[in-house]
């Protein structure tokens, strides 16, 4: 049985260097993915512009009670983004965070029990994840070929 096409409309809090490699991301290479708003502060209109984002604005809750949106991704500053994620999860947002959530565990942990009670889906953002030396290195330390690694630089 052949899968209908679907379409996921995201939002992206935070259009720095980050935010904006994600809505290129998005708009070139992501099949099915619709790029709907864009919230940052000191927002780059004329670059908003030239990527036909429909939505465009300086405070991300615009998007929480939009229900076009099903996904949100959160590229704004690390402070900002357990906050930011505990937000996306009560409104019942997916959401992709960059790293880190936070410097601290219990900031971490609520977060993350929120995300869970809330039922959406959540991945944090690991700029290594998909680098293949990365992952051949991984497969050689966990067959043993390397030893014990103690430290890795």
């Amino acid at each position: 049985m052949k899968s209908e096409p679907y379409t996921i409309t995201f939002g992206i809090i935070g259009a720095g260097r980050i935010g904006k490699l994600h809505a290129d991301n998005l708009l070139s290479h992501v099949k099915g993915a619709k790029l709907k708003t864009v919230t940052d502060p000191f927002l780059d209109e004329e670059w908003a512009a030239s990527r036909n984002i429909p939505v465009t604005g300086k405070d991300h809750r615009i998007m929480l009670d939009d229900p076009e949106i099903d996904a949100i991704l959160i590229g704004s500053p690390s402070p900002e983004h357990a906050a930011q994620m505990i937000e996306c999860a009560r409104a019942g947002k997916h959401i992709f965070c960059e790293k880190p959530i936070a410097l601290d565990p219990d900031i971490i942990r609520n977060a993350l029990a929120e995300v869970e009670k809330s039922g959406v889906k959540l991945q944090v953002g690991f700029n290594r994840r998909f680098d293949p030396n990365f992952a051949a290195v991984q497969e050689q330390i966990a067959s043993g070929a390397l030893g014990e690694p103690h430290i890795i630089r």
